[in-house]
This record gives C-alpha cells, structure tokens and sequence, in this order.
C-alpha cells in the first residue's frame, strides 16, 4: 500500500441506499441509476450497504449481488467502499473476503453489536480481519446502534496496522472526534466524520471528510463541502455544510434511514421504501418531509 492513507480516504462517501420493488426485492437498475446519479454529481466514492443502505437487513446473498452492481457500474471511476462488518469476527472475515475477491476497493468495518465487547475485544476481532485481507480498512463506530464503541486508545493502537486505514465516527460526539484524529495524528491515518453535521469541523480539525447520508439527496451541496473547503473557500463551505440544518431537523419524525430514503422517493426516484419495520413515517413527518424538500428545491439546493 503506497499510496497515503489520508490521500486515499477521504471526501464526500455516500452510503448508496438500497432501492427496493413493493416485494422488497433489490431493485437492480435503479441502484445502478442512483450510482451513477451520485458519480456525477462529484462525489469522491461509493459506499455499498452502509447503514443507509439498510445493510444491517440485507443477507449475504443480496450484498454480494448488490456489490457486483456497484462496482461494475461505478467502472473505476471512483473507489467502492464495502460495508462488511458482522456481528462475529468469522462471518466478517468471510464477507470481507468476498468483497475482496469481487474488486472492492476498501472495507468499512463496523463494530460487533448486541453481545457486550471489552477494548481488548474489539482490537483482536479488527486484528483478525485485517490479517485476511489485504484490503484498506475503515473502522466503524456507531455506539448508538452497536452498544459497542470504539475507544480513542483502541483505534490509536489498530492504527498502527498499515493495513488499517481509517476510522468513520458516527458517535455524534465531536470531542470523540477529536480524540481519533489527536491518537492518530503522526501516523498518516484518515478520520472521517459519520455525522452530515460536522463534515466540516472535521476537516478543520484535520480530519478527511465523511460518509455523507444527505448525499444521497442532495449529493452537489454535501460535495461542496468539500471542495470548497480544499479551495480555501470556508465561507462556500459553511454554506453548504448549513444548508443541511433543515432537512436534518426531519429526523425528529423518524429512524434517519427512513427519512433519507423517502426523500429520495420523493424526488422522483423509483427507490422504494426501507424494509419492513422500518418504513413507518407519520403524516406529519411526510408534511414536513415534503415541506422542506420544497424550500430546497426552490433555493436550488441539490
């Protein structure tokens, strides 16, 4: 691995959500649609079955397919992050291999959830995925969703692994944030922000960028973020990174997921609703969903 592990994770990362049919059936071509909608609008990867992509309820089967539509459809243009975390340290291995041999090109890995894991725990069960593999790995931490959180000691430590890439943070917790990037300062090692809210002070803070979700809805105002940050631009930036606000303050009327991927239907796109029981949104959340959707698309916020 010569390339810099900070040149080589960063950007706007979309967690491409998963369309589906009425059956809950994949939805094949409108998943190619949406990869490519996203590629031209400049963002800097692809993240397939992420946590917008509903790929805690998706089997095997239906990842590895969905995968094969990424990459084949994405071409090279942009590198394919795969989601492959399990709750056990073999099943990741194994998905993690099957990403590999299908041609993606890093691994985002996140935490074991239900049972309970000591520090000590976490560190063998990323030690032992990484020596399978010879893919780039991004840690994943998502307390709120795994009951598991990664420790600023603990990715200091699996940083040192050349293998080991990066971290996404999704605590919500910026000094959490903080303390990633401060471990892993001196050792050329990527944090990403998991948060849409706090792409920018990331990157302020010498981080990378982020695993944007309000990508997928608005995919040029979330890679402005970005790209004017790297201009030098920071007041552009902080227009974009503001222009989020509205439509984040939907997610008091439901899971995020759900919000996300009904704007997107919203918008016009054959996308479908998540599975089941994920799918609920009240009538007042679907008012002010489209309420805002409305304001944005006024403001010309895409």
């Amino acid at each position: 691995m010569t390339e810099s592990r900070k040149a080589m994770i960063k950007g706007i990362i979309p967690p491409v959500i998963t369309p589906m049919h009425a059956d809950e059936t994949v939805n094949e071509e409108e998943l190619k649609h949406q990869v490519n909608r996203l590629i031209e609008a400049g963002v800097h990867g692809i993240f397939a079955f992420g946590t917008n992509g509903e790929g805690y309820i998706l089997s095997a089967g239906e990842k590895e397919r969905i995968l094969e539509i990424v990459i084949g459809e994405t071409a090279g243009r942009v590198p394919v992050y795969a989601g492959t975390g399990c709750v056990g340290t073999r099943e990741t291995i194994e998905m993690s291999q099957m990403a590999e041999r299908l041609g993606a090109d890093v691994l985002s890995i996140i935490t074991p959830w239900f049972a309970k894991a000591s520090q000590q725990e976490l560190a063998e069960h990323y030690r032992a995925v990484a020596a399978e593999v010879s893919l780039p790995v991004v840690l994943y931490n998502i307390p709120a969703r795994t009951g598991n959180a990664l420790s600023p000691e603990t990715v200091g430590q699996l940083a040192e692994i050349p293998n080991i890439v990066g971290v996404k943070d999704s605590s919500g917790n910026f000094d959490n944030m903080l303390q990633y990037i401060e471990a892993t300062r001196e050792m050329d090692f990527a944090v990403l922000s998991g948060n849409d809210s706090l792409i920018l002070w990331n990157l302020l803070a010498g981080g990378t960028g982020g695993v944007a979700g309000c990508a997928n809805v608005f995919p040029r105002n979330m890679v402005g973020i970005y790209e004017n940050f790297k201009k030098g631009d920071l007041a552009a930036a902080r227009i974009c990174q503001d222009n989020i606000r509205e439509f984040r303050n939907c997610f008091v009327h439901g899971n995020p997921n759900t919000i996300v991927k009904k704007a997107v239907a919203m918008q016009g796109f054959a996308v479908g609703e998540c599975r089941k029981p994920f799918s609920g949104l009240s009538e007042a959340g679907v008012k002010a969903l489209r309420e805002t959707l409305d304001a944005y698309r006024e403001k010309g916020i895409c």
